[in-house]
Formats: C-alpha cells, structure tokens, sequence
C-alpha cells in the first residue's frame, strides 16, 4: 500500500491495513478509535496553538533545530521551547 501525504495514514488506518498490505490487529484498530473519539470530544484552546504544535511535531522531522526555531519566529510564533529542543531534537 503506498502511503503518503497527512491523509495517507488515516486511509491505511480505515482500511485496516499496515504499510506493508498486512493487517492491522482488531485490538490495535479497537484501542486506536476508541482514544481518537475521546480526542475528538476534548476541548481545544485554541486553532493557531494547535496549528503550531502540528508545525513543532511534523517540522522537528524536517527540519534542523535552528532552521525550525527561526522559521517559527519568521512566522509569528514562539520560537522553540527547552522541553521541545529536549524531546524532539535531544
């Protein structure tokens, strides 16, 4: 199954099967949506606090720990928090 893009994962995901055609086991299916429908009914704080959190998470992947910090500043947001640097780039 090729897989790629954000919806990529969610297709493998509702199709019940791993990257590698396989299947994905009912009980990982079953705990997946049961946590995903509780995330769904949580309250946010706020779209551009998420949007940056989305941007830290995808971007650390991507992206050197300078070039993220000053492209987050670029943009208007924080710059890297020590927590961040610490779990995603330590």
């Amino acid at each position: 199954m090729a897989i790629a893009g954000p919806d990529g994962v969610d297709a493998a995901i509702a199709a019940g099967l791993d990257l590698d055609g396989s299947p994905i086991p009912a009980e990982m299916l079953s705990l997946y949506n049961e946590v995903m429908a509780l995330e769904a009914q949580r309250a946010r704080s706020g779209v551009r606090k998420s949007m940056r959190n989305r941007v830290v998470k995808t971007g650390s992947k991507h992206l050197d720990q300078a070039s993220l910090d000053a492209r987050l500043k670029a943009a208007g947001w924080e710059g890297l928090k020590a927590k961040e640097i610490d779990f995603f780039y330590g």
